[in-house]
């Protein structure tokens, strides 16, 4: 049950994540670009390029506000490295001998035959 939910939540997330991957490479373009604006407004000693700077800064500051919902596609991505996680845990950790029932049968037969 606990492989069906992963499998669940993992398959969800992916689709999330392929839908949301045009606004996220947006968003990152955008975000570099605003950087490098924001760069270049540091080191220029210019007014005029400053404020040719400040409006080209927020035309690129309101691209940005506006893929914010890809927000969703890093958490659907985040989500899916947690499912990816888990589902490898579950796989390396051998099963407990104290919640097994055979592995506690073996035991106890073993002890009844000394």
């Amino acid at each position: 049950m606990k492989k069906f939910g992963l499998i669940l939540a993992g398959g969800l997330a992916a689709l999330i994540l392929l839908h949301s991957i045009g606004p996220i490479v947006s968003l990152l373009v955008s975000l570099v670009l605003l950087y490098f604006i924001f760069r270049q407004f540091l080191k220029t000693d210019s007014i005029a390029w400053k404020i040719g700077l400040v409006i080209i800064g927020l035309i690129v500051l309101s691209s940005t506000i506006h893929h914010i919902p890809a927000l969703i596609g890093v958490a659907a991505a985040y989500v899916l490295y947690l499912v990816y996680k888990e589902w490898n845990k579950s796989k390396k950790t051998p099963k407990n001998s104290k919640h097994d029932p055979f592995v506690n049968f073996e035991n106890q037969w073993n002890e009844m035959k000394k």
